[in-house]
């Protein structure tokens, strides 16, 4: 059991560089010392031109001596240690002029690419850190998210909260490395070529310092507007981006409203004042990018003629001003990046600001809620007993007010009431999804506020009226709320587990949690089931309950399946296949399904099913653009077909404009017959105006193609415009078995050919059953094969196996690949399954029929049978099931007992004839 604490959880740091300091500071140490050691080289390689331009070149060492020590290291002392004032560690290797220039020419490089790889390992240094740090910043966001009171996701936009985590901490990322290391480093830099500078002329080194105090009071000031401007950019973006999330969101009603020409508006309005600040922005930024450089190119002019004049009437050396020059080269680039750096912390200490504020709002989880549970969860037991519970709501309006009851757990309670008269609350209150702003809620001896979230989350199911469905599979969705913690860890070898060691070790260095996803979560005990060998039936059982089994079944008819990662499935397949054509030997259902037969011509599949007699993998053999295809191409001129298809192609165009040309675009013929849709139909009748009286060979070759590609659609059986004959059928099966036979290897990947005798894992489960297309034109052909389809399934034993192929169907974003009605029941099932002490329902049928209602509440209610339901019930009349009824209204109690008791209050009898 977990404990069950409840603290304050701690607030975000404000201060930026303090945060990075906290989190980074063993790191920030070391390349701190880097950034010392690499001074030295960088100081030893500013003395280097001096010295190779004065002694290499001009030989001024040279003078009074035919050699000179190369490589003399000596170490400045105290007098009282060495009257020369030095101690020599190395005597050097003398060497002539030559043979001194070509050394100190090398030294030189050398210390340049000390120098380089000293900026190299300083900066990969840093980008490791910032990246780290930018880990550990965006999960503690998202930490913070799962934190938030419920009340508050009504006041932020999804889209706000992703677009802060995604993109606004992001020059964070890049900036925490350079927080302490680059001031240090390009200080350091500045600093020591300053030093030279000075060392080899006061007068020299005072106009740099000079420019360079022109510098820093004139360029930060100009960047003050940047920075108001860049934090209005970043509020306006945010703004734009939660303003096209609502556009989405509410796509429906746009169109139904024909208001998508106000929200184009809105949005122009948006991008007009964006672009107004972005505009002002760039002004601004390069404005001060014009001034900076002009100021630092007028210190190489003040160099040339102090350095100059200094050389011609006083005693400087002209090495020495070559050094100057050398060392101010790169005096600027660090300068201006201090520069950088100041306007880029003053930036980005805002965004931390700004994000920091948006994710602590008030009334946060205590963190210790969240904790991952270390074993089994005790069952609840009591009562779930509100006292004086009130909900205020920001505008004062109080949805529940003192409102007090007890419900035992393992008792059925119905809440009834008018809309807005509390029910629901009390039912969101129960889920912890409200937070009650008075009163307590406590189920048994325990408080529900110091509940572990893992403990309500799986003694506790709620379903409101709106049901969210994640992503991904039927099953997964349904399985979500089993997996509170991880039971079984994922199992790495060899390089894979060296991989994941990495992983979990940078997530430590980062402050992430070291939870695996790629374990198995799924509590298996807690739905009934032993293990993931029988936990799909456990969800099928439940899928019954709620009524949504069919549907699952017909997902896994059009689903698919990979023969070798589930043979089993395969092989019942293929024993169905076999059932299914042995009963159509019948000559009553003979002649409903046309099977596939490699030597024959298939009357009801298209021309380019028949040529590839199997199922495109990928979208090489994309039937809507076979015609083009190289490998098709080739088959048919290999027998000679080319021509014949792009007359055919002529004589189908001709048909459809004669037969199409006076019908309205939304006639349903064009769906049904049309091979060309209505808007194409004008081209068409000008590709035929022009072929009027001449060759086919006389089009240019896009003609020719749109021609070329409508035969492919045709289906002899369907349109019957006579156009393949028994000839024709054998010429196309020709091509068939050319394209097959001079299939390149590279692309046999690209299709699986349909085998009587083997399962195809590219088509569906039920196009493998049949094996074969369904006739056209029989009476009731398609409701026959699906009903006899049905019976082989279910007299082999396979509706389950089908049905679990169908929990792997992906019901899309927010679930939008479902109905209305079918999200709902998925949410129901995933309630379920999980075997709740207490379920709690908030109208979660409401947007059924009567009928349905019933059906689901008598089937969800002996389901749960022993276990606690409060359902907020949308029809007083279906409260007759429950053992006690409380009647809501406005915000209060109005009544409560068992159903027959309450048959004289005069509430509850309004309730009921108002159905």
């Amino acid at each position: 059991m977990v404990r069950c604490l409840r603290v304050i959880w701690r607030r975000m740091e404000k201060n930026l560089f303090k945060y990075i300091w906290r989190h980074s500071r063993h790191e920030q140490l070391i390349i701190l010392l880097l950034v010392v050691v690499a001074q030295v080289f960088y100081f030893a390689s500013l003395n280097l031109p001096k010295a190779i331009v004065n002694d290499g070149i001009e030989g001024k060492a040279f003078q009074n001596q035919a050699e000179v020590p190369f490589l003399r290291l000596s170490v400045p002392v105290p007098a009282f240690v060495s009257e020369s004032g030095s101690v020599t560690l190395f005597e050097g290797i003398p060497l002539t002029q030559w043979p001194y220039l070509v050394g100190m020419s090398c030294l030189f490089l050398v210390m340049v690419t000390v120098n380089g790889l000293f900026k190299k390992t300083i900066n990969t240094q840093k980008g490791r850190m910032g990246e780290r740090m930018l880990r550990r910043l965006r999960y503690e966001l998202y930490d913070r998210i799962l934190l938030f009171p419920s009340a508050h996701f009504r006041k932020v936009k999804a889209a706000e909260l992703s677009g802060m985590i995604k993109d606004e901490v992001e020059p964070l990322g890049g900036f925490i490395g350079d927080a302490y290391v680059q001031p240090a480093f390009l200080g350091g830099q500045a600093l020591t070529a300053l030093l030279f500078i000075m060392l080899q002329s006061v007068w020299l080194g005072m106009v740099v310092i000079a420019v360079l105090a022109v510098q820093a009071f004139i360029i930060p000031r100009l960047r003050r507007r940047i920075l108001v401007l860049s934090r209005q950019r970043q509020i306006t973006a945010r703004q734009l981006a939660g303003r096209i999330a609502e556009s989405v969101d509410g796509i429906h009603e746009l169109h139904t409203n024909a208001t998508t020409n106000y929200e184009r508006a809105d949005i122009v309005q948006r991008l007009g004042t964006i672009f107004k600040i972005r505009f002002e922005l760039f002004q601004r930024k390069f404005t001060a990018k014009f001034l900076n450089n002009l100021l630092a190119q007028t210190t190489p002019f003040m160099i040339y003629l102090i350095g100059g004049y200094l050389v011609l009437f006083g005693d400087m050396q002209i090495g020495s001003v070559v050094g100057v020059l050398l060392a101010y080269k790169d005096l600027p680039g660090p300068v201006k990046e201090l520069i950088d750096w100041d306007q880029q912390r003053q930036d980005v200490q805002q965004k931390y600001e700004q994000v920091a504020e948006q994710f602590e709002p008030d009334g946060m989880l205590a963190r210790e809620l969240q904790v991952v549970p270390d074993g089994p969860l005790a069952p609840l037991s009591g009562e779930v007993v509100l006292s004086n519970v009130t909900v205020a709501e920001d505008g004062g309006a109080k949805p529940i007010d003192g409102v007090s009851l007890a419900a035992p757990l393992g008792r059925r309670v119905a809440l009834v009431g008018p809309p807005g008269g509390g029910k629901e609350v009390v039912t969101q209150v129960i889920a912890r999804l409200v937070r009650p702003s008075g009163g307590t809620v406590r189920i048994g001896d325990a408080d529900l506020a110091n509940l572990p979230e893992a403990v309500s989350g799986a003694r506790i199911s709620y379903v409101g009226q709106d049901v969210y469905l994640f992503p991904v599979s039927v099953r997964d969705n349904i399985l979500y709320g089993l997996k509170r913690r991880p039971l079984k860890p994922a199992v790495y070898e060899g390089a894979a587990q060296r991989e994941w060691g990495r992983f979990f070790a940078e997530a430590r260095r980062a402050g992430n949690p070291e939870l695996d996803a790629g374990a198995d979560w799924i509590d298996y005990e807690a739905a009934g089931a032993s293990g993931a060998e029988d936990i799909d039936q456990r969800i099928i059982e439940v899928l019954r309950v709620v009524e949504i089994d069919e549907d699952i079944y017909q997902f896994g008819l059009r689903g698919t399946i990979d023969a070798k990662a589930r043979p089993a499935v395969a092989r019942s397949i293929l024993l169905a296949r076999d059932e299914l054509h042995a009963r159509l030997a019948d000559p009553a259902l003979s002649a409903l399904v046309e099977p596939f037969d490699r030597a024959r011509y298939n009357r009801n599949m298209s021309v380019a099913e028949n040529l590839l007699f199997g199922v495109p993998i990928d979208k090489t053999f994309d039937p809507d653009n076979i015609a083009a295809n190289p490998h098709i191409r080739a088959a048919l001129e290999r027998v000679g077909l080319t021509d014949d298809l792009l007359q055919m192609g002529a004589s189908i165009a001709e048909t459809m404009v004669e037969l199409f040309a006076d019908l309205p675009a939304g006639h349903p013929f064009f769906e049904q017959f049309s091979f060309i849709a209505a808007e194409d139909l004008p081209d068409f009748r000008t590709i035929l105006t022009r072929l009027a009286g001449r060759s086919l060979a006389d089009l240019d070759a896009a003609a020719r193609a749109r021609l070329a590609a409508l035969p492919f659609r045709y289906i002899e059986a369907r349109h019957r415009l006579g156009l393949i004959d028994t000839a024709m059928e054998e010429r196309l099966l020709a091509a068939r078995r050319a394209f097959a036979e001079n299939l390149p290897a590279e692309d046999a990947d690209a299709i699986e050919f349909y085998d009587r005798h083997s399962y195809n894992s590219a088509a569906t489960l039920q196009d493998n059953i049949l094996f074969g297309r369904i006739v056209y034109g029989q009476a009731q052909g398609p409701q026959r094969i699906s009903a006899l389809i049905a019976e082989v399934l279910e007299g082999l034993g396979l509706r389950t196996a089908v049905i679990e192929v169908g929990l792997d169907y992906n019901v899309g974003v927010a679930g939008k690949r479902l109905s209305a009605a079918q999200r709902q029941k998925v949410g129901l099932a995933r309630a379920l399954v999980k075997r709740p002490d207490l379920l709690v329902l908030n109208e979660a049928t409401a947007l059924f029929d009567n009928a349905a209602q019933q059906r689901l509440l008598d089937t969800i209610l002996e389901a749960c049978k022993g276990r606690g339901v409060i359902w907020a019930l949308s029809r007083a009349n279906l409260a007759d099931r429950f053992d006690q009824v409380i009647v809501l209204q406005g915000g209060r109690v109005a009544a409560r007992g068992a159903p027959e008791e309450l048959s004289a209050d005069k509430t509850f009898a309004d309730l009921l004839a108002a159905g």
